[in-house]
C-alpha cells in the first residue's frame, strides 16, 4: 500500500466562506459549477460566524474501504488517496455510512459514491481558495480538528447554556 503522499490541509481561522473551493472541486470532478456535486465543502459555524471546509481526511484507518463489499475504494499508487473504482462500486452507500465523517457522498445521477481523490495529486481546491485556507500537506489531515472541535464546542456552551467551564449547575456534563 502506498505511503501518503499528500492529504487536504485544512486551516479553519483563514476561510471566509467564499466557497470558491467547493466551485472548482465540482468543476474539475463533473465539468460543471455546481456545488452541490463537489466532494469538500463548507460547513458554516452560525455561532461563531466562522467556516470550515471539510472533505475526505484520507484516513488510514479507512472506514469506507473496510466497509466497501465489492472493493470499489482503493488507494491511488501515486497519491495515496482513497479513491472509488466506478465501475466497481455497485452503490449500496455502505462507504457512505461507514465514513465517520460524512465526507463520502453518493451521486444520484451515476448511482456511485464519491469522495475526494486529491485531484490526482493537485487539489483544484486548493489552487482556488484565495486565503490558503486549504493546501497539501504530507501531515496529519486530521490534527485541525481536535483545537477547533474545542473552541466550537466551547462556543456553543457558552451560546446555549452559559456555560464557561463545561460543568453545568448540576455537575458533568449537565446541560
Amino acid at each position: 500500500m502506498a505511503e501518503l503522499s499528500g492529504a487536504l490541509q485544512i486551516e479553519p481561522e483563514k476561510c471566509t466562506g467564499c466557497k470558491q473551493c467547493e466551485l472548482a472541486c465540482s468543476w474539475i470532478q463533473t465539468g460543471t459549477f455546481q456545488p452541490s456535486k463537489s466532494v469538500i465543502r463548507v460547513h458554516v459555524f452560525d455561532e461563531q460566524a466562522s467556516f470550515a471546509p471539510y472533505a475526505c481526511l484520507q484516513c488510514s484507518e479507512a472506514w469506507c474501504m473496510k466497509a466497501c463489499p465489492v472493493n470499489a475504494i482503493a488507494v491511488d499508487d501515486q497519491t495515496g488517496a482513497k479513491i472509488v473504482i466506478d465501475e466497481v462500486c455497485v452503490g449500496c452507500k455502505l462507504c457512505v455510512i461507514a465514513c465517520p465523517f460524512g465526507t463520502i457522498f453518493f451521486d444520484k445521477g451515476s448511482d456511485k459514491a464519491t469522495k475526494c481523490d486529491l485531484c490526482a495529486g493537485d487539489p483544484a481546491c486548493a489552487r482556488a481558495c484565495p486565503t490558503g485556507a486549504i493546501s497539501v500537506a504530507g501531515v496529519d489531515p486530521g490534527a485541525w480538528l481536535v483545537d477547533f472541535g474545542k473552541k466550537v464546542d466551547s462556543a456553543y456552551r457558552v451560546a446555549v447554556d452559559g456555560l464557561t467551564d463545561g460543568v453545568g449547575s448540576e455537575g458533568e456534563g449537565a446541560r
